[in-house]
């Protein structure tokens, strides 16, 4: 499990510090403007991905000639559609958005490169990306782009003289054969790259330890070197650990990472899925591993290891606001298929120590002490799903609310909160939530609504197999 480390300057560092590079050598890791500069100079790099991350956390944007980067982007801006952040996951044009429709002409965003996200894509040849960020013609935020919605709750923390550190713990599955081929067999009999449980197992077939290495080597060239991997309890099903670090970094290295883990799959034959319940039974998560800082020291643990008041109005917050924003850690219908009893899926409100049934389980002892947050699936946009945790906290020590008992034994049974057990119930929670909108704003919770309702309209009335096998032949 992901772990704190002993001085938040050095967890800080690993990520943000670009690695020291000779000059002529290939260009590894984090990148600086001037280092950029130098490698697409000695034609090393000659493309780069200007990126935005979109409502469903993937990369959107354009390649751009490296040299017309530097000359005009890098200092400058990039202007690209709207919709990019008012869209399904088809990238369907839908209206009910107030940022952008058919009413409106579907206008462009301006995208400003935020320079400190510079990477290499090692998976990419002579490639580099750098995020954007959303901004309209003024130069003002687009409140509901999602690296903007964590930025405005980490503000908010830092009101209180804190700020938080993250380690992102994801998990996801590995089918054979391409998703060209499996789109082919209408997403039938997939067969996962292993076919037993492996959980902490180290002696992986050849396939596995070729995918597994092939990721590590291009992680660690992009700047993102891992905690840990390993094979997990269902078949062909992968966790990836990082080093702790600064909370929006984190998330800025996940979207990087998830490209990584495609590209790096398809060329291999394979099709890896995040999604949160691939199949009946299967269940990927994106634990999410919070500590409170104020300045160099964590302020989560109290005298000889017991929580912190501020740890727990921290908890009490989460227990009390995050059944009230599934939407933003379970945007879609498969995302409730993970919730299930005895599936190392929380389904209730909880909290405990070193409790794997509870939502919220504090782990680890002094200054390692922390909060992994175990209701995102790996379909999750990673900067929502902090964000809502993020607001969570910040709801709970402004209220100062107080935890209640930890959970000592099996956190399934009745008793707790409940957490929505679809998506219209967490919809409806969403939208209705004085919490919620309070912390958010009424604009951007009916984006996000409003999304949710285009995700349960493309399947209310799709016909599925699983229908059709229980009531064919019955009806």
């Amino acid at each position: 499990m992901t772990r704190p480390a002993a001085s938040g300057d050095r967890a800080d560092a690993r990520l943000t510090t670009a690695p020291r590079q000779r000059e002529g050598r290939r260009p590894t890791g984090r990148l600086t403007l001037s280092q950029l500069r130098d490698h697409v100079a000695a034609g090393r790099i000659d493309t780069v991905l200007l990126a935005v991350p979109d409502l469903q956390g993937r990369l959107k944007g354009k390649r751009y000639g490296a040299q017309h980067f530097l000359d005009r982007i890098a200092t400058g801006s990039a202007d690209m559609c709207a919709y990019v952040l008012a869209t399904d996951v088809d990238m369907n044009p839908a209206d009910g958005f107030a940022l952008t429709s058919w009413a409106t002409g579907y206008q462009d965003l301006v995208a400003a490169p935020a320079i400190e996200t510079l990477r290499l894509m090692p998976w990419i040849p002579r490639c580099a990306l750098a995020l954007g960020d959303a901004v309209d013609n003024d130069a003002a935020p687009i409140e509901v782009a999602p690296r903007q919605m964590l930025r405005r709750q980490l503000t908010r923390l830092a009101g209180h003289g804190l700020h938080v550190k993250t380690g992102l713990e994801t998990e996801f599955v590995l089918y054979q054969g391409t998703y060209e081929q499996a789109a082919e067999r209408g997403y039938q009999g997939l067969q996962p790259l292993t076919v037993e449980n492996m959980d902490y197992a180290l002696d992986h077939p050849p396939a596995a330890d070729r995918f597994l290495r092939r990721l590590q080597t291009a992680l660690a060239g992009a700047g993102l070197p891992v905690e840990a991997v390993k094979t997990e309890g269902a078949p062909g099903q992968v966790e990836v650990t990082f080093p702790y670090g600064g909370a929006l970094a984190a998330c800025d290295g996940h979207l990087a990472f998830k490209h990584a883990v495609r590209a790096i799959g398809s060329r291999a034959g394979l099709a890896p899925t995040f999604m949160a319940a691939p199949e009946t039974g299967v269940g990927s998560g994106l634990h999410l591993h919070i500590s409170l800082w104020k300045d160099s020291t964590s302020v989560i643990s109290g005298p000889s290891s017991t929580l912190s008041t501020l740890a727990q109005h921290a908890i009490a917050g989460l227990l009390d606001a995050l059944p009230q924003l599934g939407v933003l850690y379970a945007p879609n219908v498969n995302s409730y298929k993970r919730y299930a009893p005895g599936s190392f899926a929380p389904t209730t409100a909880s909290w405990g120590y070193d409790n794997r049934t509870c939502a919220i389980r504090v782990v680890g002892h002094g200054e390692a002490q922390h909060l992994e947050i175990r209701v995102a699936g790996a379909d999750a946009n990673p900067y929502l799903a902090l964000a809502a945790a993020v607001a969570a906290i910040n709801h709970g020590i402004e209220q100062g609310l107080e935890p209640g008992p930890d959970e000592t034994s099996d956190a399934y049974r009745e008793g707790a909160t409940p957490l929505p057990r679809t998506l219209k119930q967490a919809q409806i929670a969403f939208r209705h939530s004085s919490i919620v909108r309070e912390a958010l704003g009424a604009d951007v919770v009916e984006h996000y609504a409003h999304l949710a309702q285009l995700e349960l309209d493309h399947h209310h009335r799709i016909v599925t197999d699983a229908e059709r096998r229980r009531w064919l032949a019955r009806a």
